[in-house]
């Protein structure tokens, strides 16, 4: 069927075959928590008394905003926690982290993160890199971490670094590593061993690229507050930008005073007519990661079948949609993001070069034809140029479309000479 449209090499077109019927038993499972998650969600809309008037926006000081305060509601019922603050006004899941750090921690305060370093753009947001920028260093909160022990948490040593901490930091996704991804099991077994010599610590939660993959969030198993990117998993593909922080009442109302201002908080922010796609989006969400896991699943088989490494492994249980893939040198990562934006609906045309990109301390090569810019529930791969070389890869809005660019990754391989078992 393809053939008509896209030419693949017959050898490789056999690999991927090949790779989809391997795929058959993990694309069931993922279904069977698709559906949990979206009649969840759908509950969550019906119990709140969501109505066409809440999917406009307002303007001005947006006062008495009904959407707004409504699909916080929603939000909060479909994420298992008290509160959120979902808003088109993070620029980020960064912006939405680090508002959430600065809204929970306070001079003099302690954070520590059990997950080793966090993600190349809250270094200089900490004040692991950069001067005089306003990071939480500079405001007199202290840092410290736990080091990974290999590829898993040291469990054995949070209880201890967690004694006189305010806020117990964990990163579930992998970002630019190639350890495991934190299943939402994980995180609350951390969550555990944080409060046994400190009943008081924050436990905060990146949650980017983990919603909806599984049946229970962060929040349920012990998190004070998860926090996010609208641009992931839970837009749905359809949010244009924002981010969100849901968790317990007392730290999203601070973290809403971080927001906007002491004494607002919640009160204000206009959604000009932004409420009716962050509904949708959020409706969507639990389908569009399940393509966004097929997507990841399908990517793992047939690399693997191909000879490289992978992570995770097509058949492992997955706690978020990202696919590492281990190219093994700069011509090999370059080419496959290549190939990735050749399966793009939107800037298929264009080749992704290797830049400096600002937050990052290497050049970084993103494939990200899509059609918000930078949205990783669409269909991306980026990785800095270094050690290991390898491409993590994220996404995928319809499953079809999606692996035909992973097919396309593939082919640009092929066609430079970088699968030297498969002929064209």
């Amino acid at each position: 069927m393809q053939q008509e449209f896209f030419k693949i090499a017959p050898a490789l077109e056999e690999k991927a075959k090949q790779a989809e019927e391997m795929c058959r038993e993990p694309f069931r499972r993922i279904e069977e928590i698709c559906e949990y998650n979206q009649l969840k969600v759908l509950s969550a809309f019906i119990k709140n008394n969501v109505s066409e008037y809440h999917l406009h926006g307002t303007t001005g000081y947006g006062y008495d905003d009904r959407g707004r305060d409504t699909l916080d509601a929603v939000f909060a019922q479909a994420m298992g926690c008290e509160d959120a603050l979902v808003r088109h006004t993070f620029v980020s899941g960064t912006h939405a982290l680090v508002t959430a750090l600065f809204g929970v921690l306070r001079t003099g305060d302690t954070m520590v993160s059990l997950t080793g370093r966090p993600y190349d753009t809250l270094e200089e947001a900490i004040g692991l890199r950069g001067e005089n920028n306003g990071s939480l260093k500079e405001f007199g909160v202290h840092y410290r971490e736990v080091p990974m022990a290999g590829e898993a948490p040291d469990y054995e040593k949070i209880p201890e670094a967690c004694v006189g901490a305010k806020v117990a930091y964990i990163q579930r996704s992998r970002g630019y590593s190639l350890r495991p991804s934190l299943s939402v099991a994980e995180v609350g077994r951390m969550a555990k061993l944080a409060r046994e010599k400190n009943p008081d610590i924050v436990v905060m939660v990146d949650n980017c690229y983990g919603e909806f993959v599984e049946e229970q969030e962060p929040t349920q198993v012990g998190a004070d507050l998860i926090i996010g990117s609208l641009i992931k998993n839970p837009g749905g593909g359809l949010a244009r930008t924002g981010g969100y922080i849901a968790g317990k009442a007392k730290w999203v109302e601070q973290c809403a005073y971080r927001l906007t201002a002491p004494g607002m908080g919640k009160e204000v922010g206009c959604t000009l007519e932004q409420n009716r796609e962050l509904f949708m989006g959020l409706f969507y969400a639990p389908t569009t990661t399940a393509n966004a896991l097929k997507t990841a699943v399908f990517a793992s088989a047939l690399f693997e079948l191909l000879g490289f490494g992978v992570t995770p492994r097509f058949d492992e249980l997955r706690a978020d949609i990202i696919q590492a893939v281990q190219l093994g040198n700069p011509e090999g990562l370059i080419a496959f993001c290549q190939g990735i934006q050749k399966g793009a609906a939107v800037d298929a045309y264009v080749a992704p070069e290797p830049w400096d990109m600002p937050g990052y301390d290497s050049q970084v090569i993103m494939a990200a034809g899509a059609f918000t810019m930078g949205a990783s529930i669409e269909l991306s791969a980026d990785a800095p140029l270094r050690e290991p070389y390898a491409a993590w890869m994220q996404g995928g809005l319809i499953y079809p479309a999606a692996k035909m660019g992973v097919m396309l990754a593939a082919q640009s391989m092929l066609e430079k000479g970088l699968l030297p078992e498969i002929s064209h």
